[in-house]
């Protein structure tokens, strides 16, 4: 019989019928996390360890080299490149911390993943995957919630904290976790059910349909509460594997403002004077266009880059199905194709802000987004100014 007393203060044993289920909170940058880990599996000796990865993040630790085999051009072409920057920006934040404490980001994840290799036990990768999520979450946010989201994003570019080893420990406790849980779920719900009740859900539901009569399942502390509530009870999860579907309202913005500013050229062009459509049509294309290119530029887009995003903004802004961002994204990419020695020193580069606009390849995925939102905010304020026109 297992002496518990042994086990890190971290660990949450769960019975379910029979079996006993053994939830280790961790910190994803914690050297004492990956010591957990290490005196978990040692004193339970598991039929089976869980681990909060996915299969593609799996891979992605277990092979840092894979930047090398990024396709940027197939990534704009997928659009996946804000979901790309988005995880960049994340892997930044995490890689900073473990530098600071001499950790490498996901070390106690890999830790369970090589003991169960060294001890023949079954591994269990029993996250979503996160392109889902990643979608999930983008998919369900409001209009002024994913601005809000990628102001802070591109803020945390360039603000740097340091959070020393007994900071992220105090993180792991109970109640502070549920106390950032509950503080976080207040200005992003969306995100927050996304994000975190619902892997809760998916983790709980993969630990409990895995094998053995003894599981270690290695996860972040703050999926700890979570999954203890949910482990017992039998949920399906093809429903949160699902990508939301466009809501027919977003569709009838996404189109309302280019069909009404056609509607106002051809209406200007056919009963109005000259001056007015021309007026019209030179209010669209400068104010879209030099905010497109300002977003370009900003990125430090080669001046192709800018003057392809100041071209391509009035029209695609036009055409809901085609973004300014990944016209000149594409442009920057055919001008300053990433290299191999980019693609390598990537993991390094995103550490800073500077190492961000500094690496080719970083760098076309802010020219996308960048040129995106100067196109964006464009048609925001070119829709009001010229319907004024329209009724002057």
């Amino acid at each position: 019989m297992t002496n518990d007393t042994k086990l890190p203060d971290s660990i949450t044993h769960v019975t379910l019928g029979d079996r006993d289920i053994y939830l280790l909170g961790t910190a994803h940058v914690s050297k004492e996390s990956v010591e957990d880990v290490h005196q978990s599996v040692e004193q339970l000796s598991p039929d089976t360890i869980c681990v909060e990865l996915c299969d593609a993040r799996f891979k992605t630790l277990r092979n840092p080299e894979n930047w090398k085999n990024m396709d940027v051009f197939q990534i704009i072409k997928e659009k996946k490149a804000l979901l790309l920057l988005a995880q960049l920006v994340m892997t930044s934040f995490y890689k900073q911390i473990g530098e600071e404490l001499g950790v490498k980001p996901g070390a106690e994840m890999m830790a369970g993943c090589d003991l169960a290799d060294e001890h023949k036990i079954t591994l269990v990768l029993a996250d979503r995957d996160i392109q889902i999520t990643m979608k999930r979450v983008w998919g369900n946010l409001r209009f002024r919630d994913k601005l809000k989201i990628m102001t802070q994003m591109g803020a945390s570019l360039f603000v740097s904290e340091t959070i020393d080893e007994k900071t992220i420990n105090e993180m792991k406790e109970k109640g502070n976790i549920e106390n950032v849980l509950e503080a976080f779920s207040k200005e992003f719900p969306t995100i927050k059910r996304v994000l975190i009740d619902e892997r809760d859900i998916y983790l709980s539901q993969k630990i409990r349909n895995c094998e053995g009569d003894k599981v270690v399942a290695v996860v972040g502390a703050g999926h700890v509460p979570g999954i203890t509530k949910k482990i017992q009870e039998d949920i399906a999860l093809d429903p949160y594997r699902e990508i939301p579907k466009t809501s027919w309202a977003t569709t009838f913005a996404k189109w309302f403002i280019p069909l009404a500013i056609i509607g106002v050229f051809i209406y200007f062009f056919t009963y109005a004077d000259t001056e007015k459509f021309k007026d019209a049509v030179y209010i669209w294309v400068v104010v879209n266009g030099v905010l497109s290119a300002i977003g370009a530029a900003i990125a430090l887009g080669h001046p192709l880059t800018i003057i392809s995003a100041f071209v391509a903004a009035p029209l695609t802004s036009l055409n809901p199905l085609i973004a300014a961002g990944w016209v000149s994204g594409l442009v920057q990419a055919w001008l300053k194709r990433p290299t191999v020695a980019d693609l390598e020193s990537l993991p390094q580069d995103i550490s800073s802000a500077k190492g961000f606009w500094k690496n080719s390849a970083s760098r076309i995925l802010l020219v996308v987004v960048f040129s995106n939102i100067g196109s964006a905010i464009g048609s925001l304020v070119a829709f009001p100014w010229i319907l004024s026109t329209f009724f002057k």
